[in-house]
């Protein structure tokens, strides 16, 4: 995990962004970005963790997502097969015509309580599903024209229920995204060695205890789990690349082969060996 802040490249043909499957179910990503995010999920039960809302949901989910609410990605977790779409809005998305139109005013209600993050109904799901899983086929102006006829549907939704009783207000500013990226970046680039809590809280000009504190806070983890989620993601890359176990663990920061395979199930469900062969050709 490189910043939280996430950066999304926009298409410079088309007013929205379409993923495919992003799979990121082996990668905790507690992120946010100033695009609004709709995203469902199909095939898999996980949890919905959007700002300080947490629940699970089963079967499938979706939701639609305010600009810089932090959330996580919706198929973290999840070992069994899935699909996933993923839309990403520019924050001024047909802001003026929103406004201006009467036609879309139920549309542009909808983009306001967007801020509190909305989770949609299954009939609803079950009516917009197909649209949403076929409409990277489209072309631009289809897609720009779909995506209009999915948010009236949500916006119809009666049975919708908000995530959060007020607006979420992102808190972090400029220097606390600066002061975040700090220590992901000290992660990056030193994960291979050992990394002492004193270092990060130095880095983010922090007592220990007040460290510790705030890193809980931004990122639902301790420091000593954000870590070896990271070894972890990258210990699974070295094993995918056919290196031994033995390898990964000391190349990605483990002092010993016990304490690697403990996070490693604690973190991916099953053992190094385990994933080894199941990823095996």
């Amino acid at each position: 995990m490189k910043s939280q802040l996430e950066e999304i490249r926009q298409d410079a043909h088309s007013s929205l962004r379409i993923m495919v499957n992003p799979n990121l179910s082996d990668f905790f990503f507690w992120h946010f970005h100033p695009e609004l995010e709709l995203v469902y999920i199909e095939g898999a039960d996980g949890t919905r963790h959007v700002g300080e809302h947490i629940s699970k949901f089963y079967g499938s989910d979706l939701v639609f997502i305010g600009s810089n609410i932090p959330h996580l990605n919706f198929d973290y977790g999840i070992k069994t097969p899935y699909r996933k779409i993923v839309v990403h809005l520019r924050p001024d998305f047909m802001e003026s015509a929103r406004l201006n139109t009467p036609e879309l005013q139920q549309i542009s209600r909808l983009f306001e309580l967007a801020a509190y993050g909305i989770s949609f109904s299954k009939a609803c799901q079950l009516q917009v599903a197909q649209a949403l899983l076929e409409m990277h086929t489209f072309s631009p102006f289809q897609q720009f024209i779909e995506i209009l006829k999915v948010f009236q549907s949500l916006a119809a939704d009666e049975h919708y229920q908000l995530l959060h009783k007020e607006p979420v207000k992102n808190l972090q500013g400029v220097r606390e995204k600066e002061r975040i990226k700090r220590i992901y970046d000290l992660v990056e680039v030193h994960y291979s060695r050992k990394i002492d809590l004193q270092e990060a809280a130095s880095l983010a000009n922090l007592s220990k205890e007040a460290f510790c504190r705030y890193f809980k806070r931004m990122t639902r983890l301790t420091f000593t789990e954000f870590v070896n989620h990271y070894r972890i993601d990258m210990a699974k890359k070295i094993l995918l690349q056919g290196s031994q176990i033995n390898d990964a663990c000391f190349e990605c920061g483990f002092e010993s082969i016990s304490y690697f395979n403990r996070v490693f199930k604690r973190v991916t469900g099953t053992n190094p060996m385990a994933f080894k062969k199941a990823h095996s050709v």
